[in-house]
């Protein structure tokens, strides 16, 4: 049977009905057997993500509520954003995004993201515990950073505790 297309959010809903200083991811996609993955990301006033990288994905940004900006590490360049601005974010390109003085609401989609798989070399188990990473999972929306060292979530934004 064919799955059938349906409505899973009212994205401007979710945004006017968030809490006044919500930041982080308030929606994302979770339906089983997608190819993609969405999540809408509110960032408060003068909030920021800081500069990162996303080293296997493209990412299309589009902004649907408030401003802010973009400034790509590879020559400094500051790109503005509003409503309605669609933003490409190539994988490898190191950014930072800052919201302006009414906040920034954006969605971001990109091709899901491969399940982690821990193999031992030549693929034969041979017993023990997996390497804790538990200190690469972002507090906020749970997802996995493949930075052994991360800053911020680079699918919310959320800073990582202080190590």
């Amino acid at each position: 049977m064919n799955a059938a297309p349906r409505i899973l959010a009212v994205l401007d809903e979710l945004l006017a009905s968030a809490e006044p200083g919500a930041r982080g991811a308030l929606w994302h996609l979770a339906e089983p057997g997608r190819e993609l993955d969405a999540n809408l990301v509110r960032l408060p006033p003068g909030a920021e993500v800081g500069e990162h990288q996303e080293d296997v994905l493209d990412v299309l940004l589009v902004v649907l509520e408030g401003a802010g900006s973009v400034r790509s590490a590879e020559g400094g360049h500051v790109l503005e954003l509003g409503p309605g601005t669609a933003l490409w974010l190539p994988r490898t390109s190191r950014r930072a995004l800052a919201a302006g003085p009414d906040g920034l609401g954006y969605l971001t989609v990109h091709r899901r993201r491969p399940g982690l798989a821990i193999t031992a070399r030549g693929g034969a188990y041979e017993g023990g515990e997996g390497p804790c990473m538990l200190d690469r999972v972002c507090p906020e929306c749970g997802r996995l950073s493949q930075d052994p060292a991360p800053v911020f979530c680079s699918r919310c934004g959320e800073r990582f505790p202080e190590r």
